[in-house]
């Protein structure tokens, strides 16, 4: 037995990155990230680069958190997170699903892990990259994809359209083919698949009202 000697043997590919996966920091943070890309993927047109990633990634961290002792509330906060945080850039302002967002966010990350701790700087990247993302980059990806050029401005007042989302009172409409913000102008909210009336522009914003019972335009 005193002669025998030890043989290591390195990890084929896979199992190495079924190993770094399961790792707390990786899994938690190819969790937030692959939701994060998803949700970016929603407000672009088609399937392309980032939904892929975000989905490969979604997928490893889901076999990451399936070994690892998580809590199921916490993996629920950072769901209910990423969707208060989509709520809000669908409206294209930070509001009250915002502030939801960000103490979901706090709540989930700090509580993922039953008896592990995450390292600092995994929470650090965690939290604040996800709020920087969702507060500057995606409203301005947004804002991009709803500045059509191919539509006009000002004489849209009296344009007709279709609400593509709730408006209570903010939400998204489509008018002669292109997807605007835009904002009600009535107390009653308008529901999705409603015709609408733009009454107003303000920049890339349409003010509009619910078809029926609206004014009646004389051009139109």
């Amino acid at each position: 037995m005193a002669d025998l000697e030890p043989v290591f043997r390195q990890m084929a590919p896979l199992n190495q990155l079924m190993h770094t996966v399961a790792s707390p920091s990786a899994a938690y943070l190819l969790f937030v990230v692959g939701l994060s890309l998803i949700i970016f993927e929603l407000f672009t047109a088609g399937v392309g680069v980032a939904g892929l990633v975000g989905a490969a990634a979604l997928a490893l961290a889901c076999y990451g958190l399936w070994v690892l002792p998580v809590r199921g509330f916490a993996v629920a906060l950072l769901l209910l997170a990423m969707f208060a945080f989509a709520v809000d850039v669908q409206t294209g302002v930070p509001r009250v699903w915002t502030g939801i967002g960000i103490v979901a966010l706090v709540a989930g990350t700090f509580s993922l892990y039953e008896g592990l701790g995450l390292p600092w700087i995994a929470l650090t990247l965690g939290v604040i990259a996800v709020v920087v993302f969702m507060l500057a980059g995606m409203p301005a990806m947004v804002r991009t994809r709803f500045s059509t050029p191919t539509i006009g401005r000002e004489w849209m007042v009296g344009d007709l359209g279709e609400a593509v989302v709730r408006l209570n009172p903010d939400g998204v409409v489509r008018v002669r083919g292109g997807l605007w913000r835009a904002r009600t102008n009535r107390a009653t909210p308008i529901d999705r698949g409603e015709q609408v009336r733009v009454v107003e522009v303000d920049r890339l914003l349409l003010e509009v009202e619910p078809l029926e019972g609206a004014a009646v335009d004389a051009g139109h």
